[in-house]
């Protein structure tokens, strides 16, 4: 199927490896021009070495992107789009685990501000000149805490909850939607990630299990009875920010394997 995306211009956060990675690679295929950001230099040049051979326009940014000076970085990329970009996938990494008993403000403020107010930013940006060409997709990676909160994940419970309010009014206004410009949410549950990993190594030693069977015990409660891949992912972004899908918006999309058993 010909998504419609071929010489659009996309921004992709968090993209050096991972989910991010997954939606820059899928996007790439489509014949989408990206530019990637993350903060890792070395990581996020490999990244784009990997995204050229697709054959598109590859323009890699290695920013702090919940900065100003970032965000300004990014508009002003030689060879960039400035702020016209026809894609806009946000993706910052999730704010740590633990016990909200031991949070202090600042540590609420960075998660506000990296999973909240960044890609409000984002939007804000370039959501009005999306509107005046008649195309727009913003992806907002988020998590399906938003829908099934987990205690320790208080920090990115609330900031991207927070987001999900925000997006679910704006995503329909009329200037924006009858525009052809979407916004919806993309919410990951257990993909095969660093971020994944590094979850199942800190319970497997608070466990004194080993990381294999606390990997296989997290498997065992999703019905799919795996994890996901990033690349699956990036196809379900890619879809989202398709002509195809122009009469979604304002939605939470879950890509779970099954794993959540709410309402229907």
């Amino acid at each position: 199927m010909d998504l419609g995306l071929k010489g659009k211009w996309a921004l992709v956060g968090g993209a050096s490896k991972g989910l991010g990675f997954g939606c820059a690679q899928s996007l790439a295929r489509e014949g989408v021009n990206v530019v990637i950001v993350a903060r890792g230099a070395e990581a996020l040049e490999a990244a784009a070495t990997e995204l050229r051979k697709l054959g598109t326009t590859i323009l890699a940014v290695a920013v702090d992107i919940t900065t100003e000076q970032g965000r300004e970085a990014i508009w002003s990329v030689a060879g960039g789009p400035g702020k016209n970009f026809d894609i806009v996938v946000t993706n910052a990494g999730g704010p740590p685990p633990g016990d909200f008993r031991n949070w202090e403000r600042d540590d609420w403020m960075k998660a506000v501000d990296a999973n909240m107010l960044t890609p409000i930013e984002l939007i804000k940006a370039t959501v009005d000149g999306m509107a005046e060409r008649g195309f727009g997709r913003i992806i907002n990676i988020t998590s399906s805490a938003v829908k099934a909160p987990i205690d320790i994940l208080g920090l990115s419970n609330g900031a991207r909850s927070g987001l999900t309010g925000f997006v679910a009014g704006v995503a329909r206004t009329q200037k924006l939607a009858a525009n052809n410009v979407t916004i919806n949410n993309l919410l990951p549950g257990a993909y095969d990630t660093d971020r994944l990993k590094g979850t199942m190594k800190g319970a497997a030693e608070k466990t004194g299990q080993s990381v294999d069977a606390v990997a296989e015990a997290r498997k065992r409660t999703i019905p799919a009875q795996r994890f996901g891949n990033p690349q699956e992912f990036g196809d379900t972004c890619a879809f989202l920010c398709s002509a195809q899908a122009g009469y979604m918006t304002g939605q939470n999309i879950l890509t779970d394997g099954g794993a959540y058993a709410g309402t229907f």
